[in-house]
């Protein structure tokens, strides 16, 4: 099984990418998707993050408000760090267990679209590892322009995630997309192409079919020993 390590930084377009997979019928698990379940209402992440941020972070519902919880945290490094200790655990068990599922429905190429790929130390489960990357000049114009922030806003929020240029020097291939949508599929086409080409020997080991075929074997090889004189 390949699992496909996709990053980036907010606004540069790792989401277009990401459905650009799925819609070439590559299995996505989604990081964002997985943090949003552990922050549910009476689960595990719930009651971690509201015991150490309090109960104002709540709405009347009792669901977390992720929009005044993410101003807590941009603006204060120490305790956007405690959220990430908090939650990386259950963000972990989530995401492995969406690779379990898809394992064993046959998939062999799985994509992790996971923002804090690197800094959640995720980047050992993948290969290769895809990094959208932009410019810091036109990450910050599509930024305001998507938020409507003001620019002081929008570069505290690029500055809250490792940099993009540090990404890219970690990255086994690099999408720039500076330039137009156009422009971005055709860089997408190649990257599919290098994806999808055929297991090694070694992920095919790591997928069902491989498993399925181990174990075939090692029950071939019992069978003979046991009649062997």
């Amino acid at each position: 099984m390949r699992i496909v390590g996709l990053t980036g930084g907010i606004a540069s377009g790792k989401s277009t990418v990401s459905n650009l997979f799925k819609a070439h019928g590559i299995p996505v698990v989604d990081a964002d998707i997985v943090a949003r379940n552990v922050l549910k209402k009476g689960t595990g992440g719930w009651k971690k993050v509201v015991a150490a941020f309090g109960e104002d972070i709540l709405l009347e519902n009792g669901e977390v408000d992720r929009a005044k919880l993410g101003q807590i945290v941009f603006s204060d490094p120490g305790r956007r760090q405690l959220l990430n200790r908090l939650l990386a655990p259950f963000i972990s068990r989530g995401i492995l267990m969406e690779v379990l599922k898809l394992w064993i429905k046959g998939c062999s190429i799985i994509v992790l679209d996971v923002p804090l790929l690197f800094e959640a130390k995720m980047d050992k489960w993948t290969k290769p590892i895809v990094v959208v990357w932009v410019d810091p000049k036109t990450q910050l114009q599509r930024l305001m322009i998507r938020d409507g922030s003001m620019e002081q806003d929008a570069k505290s929020r690029i500055n809250a995630q490792m940099s993009l240029d540090l990404k890219r020097s970690q990255a086994d291939i690099v999408i720039d997309n500076t330039g137009s949508l156009e422009a971005l599929h055709e860089q997408f086409q190649k990257v599919l192409t290098q994806i999808t080409r055929p297991l090694t020997w070694t992920e095919f080991m790591l997928s069902r079919k491989g498993a399925f075929m181990a174990l075939f074997s090692i029950f071939v090889g019992v069978a003979i020993c046991k009649r062997s004189p």
